[in-house]
């Protein structure tokens, strides 16, 4: 007979608490009920709780409240599994599980591996390699995949939950309107309040695992002015409605006052009138107040660029030099309310650009984002960083950096003002995972990016990235997941971990099989795609239509392995084979507009991609909790140039730049 005594009193490790209760059931279905008390004093039996409540040594946490400790000292009967901040227990408790044999690959049941076993002696002590481990709402989300995300962040080690928008009707759209496959599956109607309902639950389940909760990002620019950033969608006349109160404060662009693209997301505000930063200031610290729980607030511009304020007074400082100011007066109401808010600003297209003259005061408050939108994805840094020459700011005129290597030249010039903490917002998972048909090649570019992050000094990642980021399989996902937990892991290593646990003593066959796929594919070729110079995307490719004509054979080896093992003994094996069943039919119908594209037949490799889409279409809602199809359709719209027959909305895509009128 197990107890688990909760020696902090503490709703998170309440939580883990019920979450050790529950996976110990379910590994030792014969042990009995297992009780789980308050008891400070508790010497024996499993012991939850801080390690401060231990008296236990936590000089290495710089922030106690930001930084994650986990340790476990626990042999066959109990012991202690502790964390610096109640989040940690929670995390010890699942690491405590890992080293038991469980693992939690994908969300849902499903996902997760539970030995039948008794418990064994785990003795355990890890400060993560990163202190920012974050995930961001992306893709077409619908509120089930936005709750098991959640729940599923916690056990791969994220500690960082975000929510972008005030109200994140776009994304929500994305699914419910289905606009990306039409063809088989009617709009369903979804209103802004649902939404913001659905955000607080998500906020509330957030909370309950002690996540960091991210709020908001995009739509200061306009929500401040009453402009509602949650009809930022594709066919409304909003600009004719804004008053001449409000439209005085948007940013001048061609002599007139207007939404830009007819969008509030996209639309920045004259910055440098006072009026207008006092009313962007006041909004954020209302916000803030009303919305305590919100233990970062993420202050960004608009999602555009070349479109800031071009009259007189703005054009005398920079859009970064302006927006520093705006925060330092953020900074000043938040501080006359008394509060804590952390607050994040953003390098991201304009603010690329260090400021000029102006320099944050209260830099405690603050941390740094990059947000490297633009660049590419077939590699990650090649040139040495410190050789990169940068280009001077011009209003409305900018060409946006395409390197990795570029993007850190341009933080470097940051660094002369910021003094604190940076992390990144990546984009791995919002589109550039989906030209990785095997789930493997990506993982590498994964692992080569933190690394060179880390670096460079940045202390974290936040992924810009779908809820259903597990097609063909989870690996990638886990992949990130792990790598900043432990950057000293490689991708071999977790691979490995991965893909024994999933397919046992298949697991080399399996593993072998979706190289090969992969190798086939060209994960690197393919993100190339973003950008149309012929010299990294030709139409017509020797070297690949041979590659490509091997994919017949693949696909009778993937086809044969798949019917063989079937039925696993595990329902995570079955499930994740039945998941390459689909994977390989959507692999065959890519091949086949490809084998088309790389041969010089440009049409004819549209209409088979066209063709294709519709049909697997009607696959979706069978795989969609792992499979997001209108990232994936999104994705090789660029490769195939089917942006309007997929009925997606309209991108323009100039050598180096991307602007994606959907969103980014």
């Amino acid at each position: 007979m197990y107890t688990i005594n909760k020696i902090t009193s503490n709703s998170v490790v309440d939580y883990a608490a019920e979450e050790l209760k529950k996976y110990l059931r379910m590994m030792m279905p014969e042990c009995g009920d297992i009780k789980i008390v308050y008891n400070p004093k508790a010497s024996d039996g499993f012991r939850l709780g801080l390690m401060q409540n231990f008296g236990l040594d936590m000089s290495d946490a710089e922030d106690v409240e930001l930084d994650d400790i986990l340790y476990i000292n626990c042999d066959e009967n109990g012991g202690t599994i502790a964390g610096d901040n109640p989040r940690s227990v929670l995390f010890s408790v699942y690491e405590y599980l890992r080293q038991n044999g469980c693992r939690f690959l994908m969300p849902g049941v499903d996902g997760e591996y539970i030995p039948m076993r008794q418990v064994k002696p785990v003795k355990y002590r890890h400060k993560p390699s990163m202190r920012y481990r974050g995930w961001c709402n992306e893709g077409a989300e619908y509120q089930q995949c936005m709750l098991d995300a959640i729940e599923f962040a916690p056990k791969v080690g994220l500690n960082v939950f975000m929510l972008e928008f005030r109200i994140p009707m776009v994304y929500y759209r994305f699914y419910y309107d289905h606009s990306h496959n039409k063809e088989n599956r009617a709009q369903e109607s979804v209103s802004p309040e649902t939404v913001l309902q659905w955000k607080r639950q998500c906020e509330v389940e957030i909370a309950k695992r002690g996540l960091q909760f991210h709020d908001i990002g995009h739509g200061w620019n306009a929500d401040s002015f009453g402009i509602d950033t949650s009809k930022n969608a594709y066919t409304e006349e909003i600009d004719k409605y804004i008053p001449d109160e409000t439209r005085q404060y948007l940013a001048m662009v061609g002599g007139e006052r207007k939404l830009s693209n007819n969008r509030p997301n996209y639309t920045n505000f004259c910055m440098s009138n006072p009026k207008a930063r006092k009313i962007v200031a006041e909004y954020v610290a209302k916000y803030a107040k009303e919305h305590n729980n919100s233990d970062y607030l993420h202050i960004w511009l608009a999602d555009g660029y070349n479109n800031h304020c071009e009259c007189e007074e703005c054009k005398k400082k920079t859009p970064s030099d302006w927006y520093v100011m705006l925060l330092n007066q953020i900074d000043e109401e938040l501080t006359k309310q008394n509060l804590k808010t952390r607050l994040v600003f953003c390098s991201y297209l304009e603010t690329a650009w260090a400021p000029v003259t102006e320099k944050l005061i209260n830099q405690d408050r603050f941390t740094l984002l990059l947000g490297p939108i633009t660049r590419r994805y077939d590699y990650t840094v090649k040139d040495d960083v410190s050789k990169i020459k940068t280009l001077p700011y011009e209003r409305n005129n900018i060409t946006l950096p395409t390197s990795l290597e570029e993007y850190f030249a341009y933080f470097n010039q940051w660094k002369e003002m910021w003094k604190g903490s940076s992390l990144v917002y990546e984009y791995h998972f919002w589109r550039y995972q989906c030209y990785d048909l095997s789930g493997i090649h990506f993982c590498y570019r994964i692992c080569e990016d933190i690394e060179a992050y880390k670096e460079q000094g940045f202390n974290g990642i936040i992924e810009d990235g779908s809820q259903r980021s597990f097609f063909p399989n989870g690996l990638a996902f886990y992949t990130y997941a792990r790598k900043m937990y432990d950057t000293n892991l490689t991708p071999e290593e977790i691979a490995k971990d991965y893909y024994d646990v999933t397919f046992r003593e298949a697991s080399d066959k399996f593993y072998s099989y979706m190289k090969r796929l992969g190798d086939v594919f060209d994960y690197a070729y393919l993100a190339r795609a973003h950008f149309s110079d012929e010299s990294t995307r030709p139409p017509y490719n020797a070297e690949k239509l041979e590659q490509l004509k091997a994919f017949d054979e693949i696909e009778a080896e993937g086809r044969a392995l798949i019917q063989e093992y079937y039925n696993f003994p595990h329902r995570l094996g079955t499930v994740s084979v039945r998941l390459l069943e689909y994977a390989l039919d959507y692999a065959a119908g890519i091949a086949k507009a490809l084998l088309a594209k790389v041969d010089g037949n440009e049409d004819r490799a549209s209409e088979l991609y066209h063709a294709f889409r519709i049909e697997f279409g009607k696959k979706e809602i069978a795989i969609e909790k792992y499979y997001d199809h209108y990232n994936c359709c999104l994705a090789f719209n660029y490769v195939f140039g089917q942006m309007s027959k997929s009925n997606a909305p309209v991108v323009e895509i100039e050598t180096g730049t991307d602007k994606d009128k959907e969103k980014k």
